[in-house]
C-alpha cells in the first residue's frame, strides 16, 4: 500500500458547471422571446425599433426574428404587428377601425346676440327678422340666426300674409327637449325669472313679455347677464 506523502499536491475534483447558472447567458427560446416582443409592444405608446427592442431583452435575443414569428401569429386578428417607418407597433386591424371612432358632443358658447334671439323667438314666436330686430333695437346679422338654425334650435315657421310675406321663426323641439320643456308655454314668466334672480340686469325692452325698460337700471348695462343660464348649456 502506498504511503501518502505530506509534501506531495492533493488532487481535488472540481465541479462541474451549474447548469443553471449557464442557462443565465443563454438566449431565451423563441417562444419566449416572442412573447417579449409581445409585452413591450403592447405597452408602449409609441412605435419601437428593433434595436430598442434588443436592448431591452436579455443578451442574445433576436428582436428581428421574433416579430416575424409575432406578426404571422397576429394574422387575421383584430390586432396586427405593422411596421411603422423603422419601427414596430400593434394597431387595430384596417377594417375594424370603425370600432375605434368616438363620437364627442361640442360645446359651443352663445354669443349675447345669439342668447337675445334665442330668448326673443322663444317668448314671441311666431316672430320675424323685422319684429327680432325692434325688439331688440339692432339689427339681427344672418350670422346669429344661422348659428341657431346649426344648432337646431330654431326653425323657419309660416310666412306671414303681409306685404313681402316674411318668413318667421320659433324654436324646435329639440329646444325643448335641451331644456327640459314639454312646450313652448312651459319657459318661464316673469314671477318665475325674477324668483330666480335672472332679472336684475336690465333686459331690451319687450324682450320677455311683461318685462320693460323699467325693470332694469342703467340702459348701457349688459343685457341678458343674469339670464345667460337659462339659454346656456
Amino acid at each position: 500500500m502506498a504511503e501518502h506523502d505530506e509534501n506531495s499536491p492533493e488532487t481535488v475534483a472540481q465541479p462541474g458547471p451549474d447548469p443553471h447558472e449557464q442557462s443565465l447567458f443563454e438566449a431565451p427560446v423563441m417562444a419566449e422571446q416572442e412573447r417579449m416582443v409581445e409585452a413591450i409592444l403592447f405597452a408602449s405608446t409609441e412605435p419601437v425599433s428593433v434595436k430598442e427592442l434588443n436592448d431591452r431583452m436579455p443578451h442574445g435575443c433576436d428582436a428581428a426574428e421574433a416579430l416575424v414569428h409575432l406578426r404571422k401569429r397576429y394574422e387575421g386578428r383584430g390586432v396586427r404587428v405593422v411596421k411603422v417607418g423603422d419601427a414596430w407597433a400593434m394597431r387595430t386591424a384596417p377594417d375594424l377601425g370603425f370600432l375605434m371612432q368616438k363620437e364627442t358632443v361640442e360645446t359651443r358658447k352663445l354669443s349675447r346676440a345669439a342668447i337675445e334671439t334665442l330668448a326673443i323667438i322663444a317668448y314671441h314666436q311666431p316672430v320675424t327678422r323685422a319684429e327680432i330686430e325692434e325688439i331688440r333695437g339692432v339689427a339681427v346679422s344672418r350670422g346669429t340666426v344661422d348659428q341657431l338654425l346649426e344648432m337646431e334650435w330654431i326653425r323657419f315657421g309660416r310666412r306671414r300674409m303681409t306685404p313681402g310675406r316674411p318668413v318667421t321663426f320659433v324654436v324646435t323641439q329639440e329646444f325643448l327637449d335641451h331644456f327640459g320643456l314639454e312646450s313652448a308655454r312651459d319657459l318661464p314668466g316673469l314671477k318665475e325669472l325674477r324668483a330666480a334672480g335672472l332679472l336684475d340686469n336690465r333686459l331690451p325692452s319687450g324682450m320677455i313679455p311683461g318685462v320693460g325698460a323699467s325693470d332694469g337700471a342703467d340702459e348701457d348695462s349688459d343685457a341678458l347677464e343674469g339670464q345667460t343660464e337659462l339659454f346656456e348649456d
